[in-house]
């Protein structure tokens, strides 16, 4: 269990708000994240993987000529994921990654390109998604874990009224957060 799960998870349940995920690349290691946490149910809906990149449409309304033109691996994929989780499974809250884990690259895109998003509900500035750019080292599961960690450090961040998550430099600074 993290302690940045633990946090959102308790300032969700805090404020009587809920939260849902979509993720890719990660293949459910949010959802787990999130679960591991006791009590994670007073806030945490559930998740969608969606790795394929037709499920990204099917399941989370991600446009399909978003996906045609651009790929899975996209920052505007990564906001409608995240929109599409907590709109689908009604939710205050969304959270999406995709990206890269490796070996090889994808939709032209290098490994350890990875998006992060969440977006909230209408009252909050969050509410259209917000979306981190992120340029990770390492192999795949480091690539997974990070991820996994940015995509609830956003979260936390938007949740603490904080303009920008910071890169708290784990695993040797391996992220690098980007607006």
């Amino acid at each position: 269990m993290s302690a940045a799960a633990a946090r959102v998870l308790g300032l969700l349940a805090e404020r009587g708000q809920t939260l849902a995920a979509a993720e890719s690349l990660t293949g459910g290691l949010v959802a787990a994240e999130l679960t591991g946490v006791p009590g994670a149910s007073r806030a945490f809906l559930g998740s969608v993987t969606a790795y394929a990149t037709p499920l990204k449409h099917a399941l989370l309304g991600v446009e399909a000529g978003l996906l045609r033109e651009r790929g899975a691996v996209d920052p505007e994929v990564a906001v409608q994921m995240a929109r599409g989780a907590r709109d689908r499974l009604g939710a205050d809250w969304g959270m999406a990654t995709t990206g890269v884990a490796g070996p090889d690259p994808q939709d032209g895109q290098p490994v350890g390109t990875v998006y992060v998003a969440v977006a909230g509900p209408a009252t909050t500035g969050a509410a259209a998604g917000k979306v981190v750019s992120l340029r990770l080292n390492g192999d795949r599961a480091d690539i997974r874990r990070e991820s996994v960690r940015s995509v609830l450090e956003l979260l936390l961040a938007e949740l603490s009224g904080n303009a920008r998550a910071q890169d708290t430099e784990q695993n040797g600074g391996n992220g690098c957060l980007q607006p």
